[in-house]
């Protein structure tokens, strides 16, 4: 089994059908192959966060969130902890050099020292892992 880092981006295109991609489909099925994925401490929030602004803008009902939500809950996704001085260290470091937000830079970060390849959608992200040579999924 192999491990990847995921971030929100890719998971909430599952739950937003015009979203969906050929990336998301591939994570969904490597999942199903048993693999694994860390992620940073606050991604849950982040992906609460967007189904609640989808919700707000009636793009998901409350019902499809807590379907999917509980979906989510089962897959092996392993959340990592950051300390805070290395947050106000490696993390702000990597913000400003590659023009991150801070959340971005934590899955730059967690990809990086754990030397694992990076499944995201964002492309800001998906520069930064090529410019600090990282992989992507």
């Amino acid at each position: 089994m192999s491990r990847f880092v995921v971030d929100a981006s890719v998971v909430l295109t599952w739950c937003f059908p015009d979203e969906n991609s050929p990336l998301a489909q591939r994570v969904a099925q490597i999942f199903k192959n048993g693999d694994s994925a860390i992620a940073p401490s606050f991604w849950p929030h982040e992906v609460l966060n967007a189904l609640l602004v989808g919700e707000k803008r009636k793009r998901i009902s409350r019902d499809l969130i807590r379907i999917f939500l509980n979906g989510l809950a089962t897959l092996p996704i392993v959340l990592q902890e950051l300390p805070a001085d290395a947050v106000f260290d490696r993390i702000q470091s990597l913000s400003r050099e590659h023009g991150l937000t801070p959340y971005d830079a934590a899955y730059l970060d967690l990809a990086k020292t754990n030397g694992l390849p990076l499944a995201t959608l964002d492309q800001d992200l998906i520069d930064a892992c090529g410019k600090a040579r990282v992989a992507l999924l």
